[in-house]
């Protein structure tokens, strides 16, 4: 049985709006991250910036933003204790520095088992404070022609959705592979913004990516931000990118199709309001988890 875990944090006022009420500018960063992370981390700044630059109230990086190894224990190897370590002080100080809210795609955190890390997507307020943290629970597993992926190999599943109550709304965390799994944001519970950051291989996200990323928001009337990997890297592997925001309705907001860069649009709460109450879909449901 999946638990759900809601952190409350700070109140609408906290944030910087520059636009008017109810409305917030939500961004994804695009990378092709490689084996340097201090290389990655420039870029992910860099890229921070570019979306500040445009009033970005909430910025999400993809998962693996930080490094992606020549091999899959690369990462297990620089994995970080909860609170300690470069990447977690890198997303504190960028957060607090541009007061954001930044969700940091994926982390690596110690795990129970050894030689095993958590993929940890974590979210930081506009103080730099930790207010999240959700462990990906759907290890990716792939097995076509030369491409082999085991995430089980250097992964430890969580066991818990992570709901936050922000600013903007109920924000719910999922990461790549997870999109496939429709059960996982029904036990969000009227979620209001999904953040999905991937990692998505070129054969799956050329097949699936944009469909799954619009169902997901389609049948959540929630908006939708999913930034992804996107391109060659030093490691052999093409990520297909293509990065997105979509809207309540199904529509796409903004996408990058490659290479690194930036997603931004508009969240309007009245808006969405306005969906769920002309299209109570919500409501309807007859069928509920037990």
């Amino acid at each position: 049985m999946i638990s759900t875990q809601t952190i409350r944090n700070a109140p609408a006022s906290a944030v910087n709006n520059k636009e008017q009420p109810g409305v917030f500018r939500i961004a994804g960063i695009q990378m092709a991250s490689g084996p340097n992370m201090g290389a990655n981390l420039s870029e992910a700044e860099r890229l921070i910036e570019m979306a500040v630059a445009q009033h970005a109230n909430v910025v999400v990086l993809p998962e693996y933003f930080a490094m992606i190894g020549m091999k899959e224990t690369d990462v297990v190897a620089v994995r970080e204790r909860e609170g300690q370590g470069p990447i977690q002080q890198f997303l504190r100080a960028m957060a607090k520095k541009h007061r954001i809210w930044l969700v940091g795609g994926t982390a690596p955190l110690e795990a129970a088992v050894p030689g095993k890390m958590r993929n940890s997507c974590l979210v930081y307020d506009d103080n730099g404070q930790q207010v999240g943290r959700y462990d990906k629970i759907h290890l990716f597993g792939l097995d076509l022609g030369n491409e082999h992926y085991h995430e089980e190999n250097t992964i430890e599943p969580g066991e818990r959705v992570v709901v936050l109550e922000t600013p903007f709304g109920r924000m719910g965390l999922s990461v790549c592979y997870d999109l496939r799994f429709p059960e996982l944001y029904r036990a969000m519970k009227d979620v209001d913004l999904i953040v999905v950051p991937s990692a998505f291989t070129e054969t799956t996200g050329k097949a699936h990516w944009e469909t799954l990323v619009r169902a997901r928001a389609i049948e959540n009337l929630a908006y939708v931000v999913a930034p992804a990997q996107g391109g060659y890297h030093v490691n052999g592997r093409e990520t297909h990118g293509d990065s997105l925001i979509i809207d309540p309705w199904g529509v796409v907001l903004d996408r990058l199709p490659r290479g690194s860069g930036v997603v931004i649009a508009s969240m309007n709460r009245a808006y969405q309001s306005s969906l769920r109450n002309s299209l109570p879909a919500l409501r309807h449901r007859t069928l509920h988890q037990c």
